[in-house]
């Protein structure tokens, strides 16, 4: 059986993803917007667990932490540099900008050039980094041309205050307007397991060698607890619901880097866990079918 307490370092055993072909990740990430308050919205209901986590992510080998200017706002931002700054060689912190939050879950594309730059510069300072390796444009403002809203970005790279751009939240015909304009090293979609709306977008990225984000990837805790569909098949793998859908994701594609969330230590050593199981394609066929049926 799997150990659900996971040891130091066994995020490797995820495999690397090389981001943009220069930026080398474990395949197994870790997202941060569980971290703040309810819809993303205020501080942490309890900040020295939140400080844990992310220590402890560091500690189980993760190097790759997810988060964006608009949790908290800023907050998650600034949660990530108390914990982890000066950040440990090879530990890559993705932001994103892009989304205006006004309240617990009021989202608000806000794709204004100047409104991205400025953001950028805030999540500069928040995290304590002169540049991002990878900024992701958290949702495509369908007010606000695509081109001056990727042209921002480009011009922050340009100036070496960004090393990769992705995209967040897009269908393939817009990463394809997208890639007309400049080169994307990531996308973050939601997928899981039994959520594979966007699998076109995943072709696509398997084909370029574009990094897959899959957020939400255990369906906000519907495929973690003991009334998870998963459950029968993963007492058979001797492993818990949450950990045979993230082992699921990592091999169902070679691009995929999923990033499964939590505010907890506990689900975070469990979470983890998964990147030392193994599946075959048979098995991972028979996953899908089972939650298809």
């Amino acid at each position: 059986m799997t150990d659900v307490h996971a040891a130091p370092g066994t995020a490797r055993q995820s495999g690397t993803l090389a981001i943009g072909g220069d930026l080398p990740v474990h395949r197994l990430g870790f997202g941060a917007m569980q971290l703040v308050g309810q819809g993303a919205w205020g501080p942490p209901r309890d900040r020295d667990e939140a400080l844990a986590v992310l220590r402890r992510a560091v500690e189980l080998g993760v190097n790759l932490i997810d988060t964006a200017d608009s949790y908290g706002p800023q907050i998650n931002e600034q949660l990530i540099r108390e914990a982890l700054h000066p950040y440990p060689d090879g530990l890559v912190v993705t932001t994103k900008a892009g989304f205006a939050l006004t309240g617990p879950g009021q989202w608000h594309p806000l794709g204004r050039p100047e409104y991205l730059k400025q953001q950028v510069e805030l999540s500069l300072r928040n995290l304590g980094l002169e540049r991002i390796d990878l900024l992701q444009l958290h949702r495509i403002d369908v007010q606000v041309s695509l081109a001056d809203q990727l042209g921002a970005l480009v011009e922050l790279r340009e100036q070496g205050k960004i090393r990769h751009i992705g995209l967040a939240g897009v269908t393939a015909e817009q990463l394809s307007a997208a890639r007309a304009i400049t080169p994307v090293a990531s996308v973050q979609n939601w997928y899981g397991p039994s959520s594979r709306k966007c699998e076109d977008v995943l072709e696509r990225c398997e084909r370029d060698g574009i990094a897959f984000l899959p957020w939400a990837p255990l369906e906000r805790g519907g495929l973690a607890g003991p009334n998870s569909p998963l459950a029968p098949l993963a007492a058979e793998h001797g492993v818990t619901p949450a950990q045979l859908a993230l082992a699921w994701l990592l091999h169902h594609s070679p691009v995929m880097l999923p990033i499964p969330g939590t505010s907890r230590v506990a689900h975070l050593e469990e979470n983890t866990a998964a990147a030392a199981v193994r599946l075959s394609e048979s098995e991972t066929e028979r996953i899908a079918k089972f939650l298809d049926a």
